[in-house]
């Protein structure tokens, strides 16, 4: 009876995580077959700016307002009608293309069109990241996000090679039938999975009310509350590290382009290598204990790289980047996931994007220009020590772990 039971969920997550991986490679393969369509046809550093921000800027206004409704609906449905919003959007893009002939028309169309699919993976991600522990145990949540984090790995490491295979041999028309076909196929097999129903808030209060007590909520639970603290800490240290690293590769090492393709693939490999190490480990009983890790060891690779003179060495401390990253994340979405009440979840994972979503640019702002006026090893040593002093204290003073040894 138990191996049934442990059988049928099994047999849930693995379809879930399929469906998932088939959607987000035909997601990826479109938004870098855009992005590399606009520069070429463009070299408009004006146009590339646009297409980027269009591609982001919604899933930040929009997230925590999707988390409302992924807590007030069935959070399949809303998947399902997000992931069919984009793939018709797709669809009257590649039946549109043959027929707009004048670029800048079919520029402003492509626009468009990643605005639109941006606001459905903003409308997406709060459900998904909820949904999960309708379908997984809760013993079970970090090796799942683990196993996760290594699928996402690899289809953001295949899409790129993909995208520029179908603009090399075909054209952007096939880019977006290929996501036409893949959302099809993500949405038929959710569509098999049967979850179990969650406790949905009353919708009677406006939508700026459940707003307001998703952030209360958040707020006033301590863990969660420390944890939205450190998560923002977290993600403005650590942009000198793999958000300029092009940049400190260009400037340490060289401009050749090998170099900057290599710290990709490896950073790629090292994130998927890390979900393999969760999901085979488990991480701590204690999961506050496996994200200070993290992030710990992740500030001690800024500061080597910072010191390091070495390419080889470099790509290395990328490596392990990848696991640093991934043990960040997949805690930070296990403790989610386990400590936020069910009907509260989609709210949670909704601040905790848009936090994500506008913390970044801020970073980026910041380090960009930074970098112009100081050694970026100096940054790199800097940010990684406030990450290893920050992860220090925190374990001491706001995490403390139980004096009891805690196995995987």
């Amino acid at each position: 009876m138990m191996n049934a039971l442990n059988n049928k969920w099994k047999g849930k997550a693995l379809l879930f995580l399929v469906s998932q991986s088939i959607t987000l490679f035909g997601s990826a393969l479109v938004q870098m077959a855009v992005v590399w369509y606009v520069t070429v046809h463009t070299s408009s550093g004006a146009w590339v700016a646009a297409f980027t921000i269009c591609a982001y800027m919604p899933q930040f206004l929009f997230s925590f307002v999707s988390g409302v409704w992924a807590d007030r609906y069935n959070r399949k449905l809303l998947i399902i009608a997000a992931d069919a919003g984009i793939a018709v959007t797709t669809l009257a893009m590649w039946i549109a293309m043959p027929y707009i002939t004048h670029e800048p028309v079919l520029l402003s169309a492509l626009l468009t069109m990643s605005l639109i699919r941006s606001l459905g993976a903003g409308i997406q991600s709060p459900a998904v990241s909820a949904i999960i522990p309708q379908i997984v145990p809760a013993d079970q949540l970090l090796r799942y996000n683990g196993i996760n984090a290594t699928m996402q790995s690899a289809v953001q490491f295949t899409a790129p090679a993909a995208a520029g295979a179908i603009l090399t041999v075909a054209s952007m028309r096939s880019a977006l039938f290929v996501d036409v076909a893949t959302a099809m196929a993500g949405i038929g097999l959710l569509a098999c999975i049967a979850v179990p129903t969650h406790q949905v808030s009353s919708g009677k209060e406006s939508l700026f009310n459940d707003m307001k007590v998703g952030i209360r909520y958040s707020f006033t639970d301590k863990l969660l509350c420390k944890l939205l603290i450190l998560f923002g800490l977290f993600i403005f240290l650590s942009v000198p590290g793999p958000f300029l690293a092009k940049l400190y590769v260009s400037r340490t090492y060289g401009e050749a382009y090998w170099y900057l393709t290599a710290i990709e693939v490896i950073g790629f490999v090292g994130m998927a290598l890390g979900g393999v190490f969760i999901s085979t480990w488990g991480g701590f009983k204690n999961r506050e204990r496996t994200l200070l890790t993290g992030i710990f060891l992740f500030g001690i690779l800024e500061i080597v790289m910072g010191l390091s003179k070495s390419f080889i060495l470099y790509l290395l401390i990328m490596l392990l980047y990848g696991i640093a990253v991934t043990m960040t994340q997949t805690a930070t979405t296990t403790i989610i996931q386990e400590q936020a009440e069910t009907s509260m979840q989609g709210r949670v994972f909704g601040l905790f994007g848009s936090l994500y979503s506008g913390v970044l640019p801020i970073g980026m702002a910041v380090f960009g220009p930074l970098a112009d006026r100081i050694a970026l090893r100096l940054i790199l040593i800097g940010s990684g020590g406030a990450l290893v002093l920050a992860a220090c204290i925190l374990s001491f003073f706001c995490f403390p772990t139980p004096a009891v040894s805690e196995n995987a």
